[in-house]
């Protein structure tokens, strides 16, 4: 999200003041600087994409070059700034500024004592330390830049805010189940979730359902995993057991099965005993509200004892499947058994 505070921001890692504007990766906008930063390359090649459309929209005869920060030849920025012919703006990428030769460094330093007229230098830095002064450089204003910060989208709340958006900009409905099915189908690939986001949107005349989702992606690894999960957590064993074979014949490893169990099963014992509404829980315990209430759901009928026996039973599982018993199956019908009990003898 973009920081407005009154004061200026300050950077996490070394706590120097930024004076310049930090935007999320939507809010791009024209500028003689754009800083593109954070580990979430997804995000930030949507971002710099966006405001090529944006430019080329302005003014079709927009010049757009590419620089190397790493291969950097001498000169090459001020070359590339330089006015043309014909005085048309120029867009330049530059890629691999966290592994930027010295070469870059100095001369984009010095590029930013005096940016060139009708230019856009976007500068991607994918994080570490290379580079740092130059960062530290823009994010002090000099040169008159932004900063968009994409950040990595590690919760399934940045996820599901994530999807929800991509239907909301256009205009299409969905409902909350289908947000979270599509969420644990592609729950480790942002860019999947977008093509799969975008596939529904444009194959979909109506609301966006969970039967939608799961026409189109039903078969998905991610998909089934969770499934198998929530059968167990309801206590239904056989109906467990028959998705988990599906799943296995279907490509699923076992890997990835323990882990929607130990994702659901953490979530639980998070709420396990807590009191409130589902919307005050949700910012205590870093969770969003519906992950709240079906924890709730899931948590009818389970004692702590028994839930403390699952835990247990976990963290034998993914020992098991990950090479510590030679039956990784067997391993993972035992987990179902023992969660479909709920953790009773």
């Amino acid at each position: 999200m973009a920081v407005r505070s009154a004061a200026p921001a300050k950077t996490a890692r070394t706590g120097k003041a930024v004076a310049i504007p930090q935007l999320a990766w939507h809010e791009v906008r024209p500028a003689p600087i754009v800083l593109v930063s954070g580990t979430e390359t997804f995000l930030a090649e949507r971002a710099i994409r966006q405001l090529r459309d944006f430019l080329k929209l302005e003014d079709p005869s927009l010049e757009i070059s590419d620089v190397l920060a790493d291969s950097y030849a001498p000169g090459e920025l001020l070359t590339m700034a330089s006015p043309s012919l014909f005085g048309e703006p120029r867009l330049i990428r530059v890629a691999n500024v966290e592994k930027c030769s010295d070469t870059f460094l100095a001369e984009a330093l010095d590029y930013l004592e005096n940016p060139a007229d009708d230019t856009y230098v976007v500068l991607r830095h994918a994080g570490g330390v290379r580079g740092k002064k130059l960062l530290d450089t823009i994010r002090s204003g000099l040169g008159g830049g932004i900063e968009i910060v994409c950040a990595e989208l590690k919760k399934d709340t940045d996820r599901h805010d994530f999807a929800a958006a991509e239907f909301r900009t256009a205009g299409k409905r969905v409902s909350g189940s289908a947000l979270r099915a599509l969420v644990a189908a592609f729950s480790g690939d942002l860019a999947e979730l977008s093509a799969a986001c975008q596939q529904l949107i444009a194959d979909s005349t109506a609301e966006i359902t969970e039967t939608t989702v799961d026409r189109y992606y039903g078969g998905r690894v991610e998909a089934n995993a969770f499934k198998v999960a929530d059968a167990a957590i309801a206590g239904k064993y056989g109906d467990a057991l028959v998705i988990l074979r599906h799943a296995l014949t279907s490509g699923a490893d076992p890997v990835p099965v323990v882990a929607a169990f130990a994702m659901k099963i953490r979530t639980m014992a998070k709420v396990y005993g807590a009191r409130g509404g589902s919307g005050q829980l949700a910012g205590q315990l870093g969770l969003a509200p519906w992950q709240v209430e079906r924890a709730q759901r899931d948590l009818r009928g389970w004692t702590d004892e028994g839930l403390g026996r699952c835990i247990v039973a976990l963290a034998e599982a993914d020992a098991a499947v990950k090479g510590a018993e030679r039956d990784p199956v067997f391993a993972l019908e035992r987990l179902i058994g023992v969660i479909a009990r709920r953790g009773e003898d």
